[in-house]
């Protein structure tokens, strides 16, 4: 009897060719690999993605609609550098959002909470030590939304998570140009996590203010 041959799996479905060229783009651009003021071509991004024009320019245009890109016909896209208002709206949204949130926390602390917060910590630490600038933005970032997720308003949620590619990128602009700020992070959120963990609201709340709002500080030239 002839030898059974493997079964066959089902192929896994490529990624159509706009989401690829949108993906590598966006990730470029939050990662500062494409920096604010560069001028992106769709003939260099059609080569770097292996796409044709197309896609390309579908791509840019959803980009643009996100507020990443700027669209000149016939020269390309700009990408777009973070302003000193885009970053004054961020943190007041932020801090509107986070107090209230950490508050919440602090006063019912929901099961888990303490544990998720402090394996985001430690991963901090870790990548900040190999020099993973994008990643302890990513983990920053992830250590406020398990915050506000904590809330359990559904609402609140969406709002918040509509400031994260804002964060993401702000966050990797600020760490290149301002490194000793990780190892200051790091101790903030320690100073955050262990007002939730004792229950004490002012406290936490007035760490998340004084964490969020240097950032601010930073764009009037108050840098501590």
């Amino acid at each position: 009897m002839p030898a059974s041959s493997p079964p066959r799996t089902a192929a896994t479905p490529r990624q159509p060719a706009a989401e690829r060229v949108y993906d590598h783009v966006k990730r470029a651009v939050l990662e500062r690999r494409y920096e604010g003021g560069m001028l992106l071509t769709e003939g260099e991004l059609a080569d770097a993605v292996g796409v044709s024009r197309t896609p390309v320019r579908e791509a840019l245009l959803r980009l643009e609609v996100e507020g990443l890109l700027k669209l000149y016909p016939k020269k390309g896209a700009l990408v777009l550098p973070v302003s000193a208002q885009e970053i004054t709206d961020v943190v007041e949204t932020r801090l509107l959002v986070e107090e209230h949130a950490v508050r919440k926390a602090a006063t019912a602390t929901p099961a888990g909470l303490v544990a998720r917060l402090e394996e985001l910590l430690a991963r901090q630490h870790e990548q900040a030590g190999a020099g993973q600038l994008a990643d302890v933005s990513v983990s920053d970032r992830c250590f406020h939304a398990e915050i506000v997720r904590a809330t359990g308003n559904a609402i609140l949620v969406r709002l918040y998570d509509q400031l994260r590619d804002r964060q993401l990128r702000m966050g990797v602009a600020v760490m290149h140009a301002h490194p000793d700020r990780i190892a200051k992070n790091i101790t903030e959120h320690t100073e955050i996590l262990e007002a939730v963990r004792a229950g004490d609201a002012d406290a936490a709340a007035e760490a998340v203010h004084r964490h969020v709002s240097w950032v601010r500080n930073l764009v009037h030239g108050d840098v501590r």
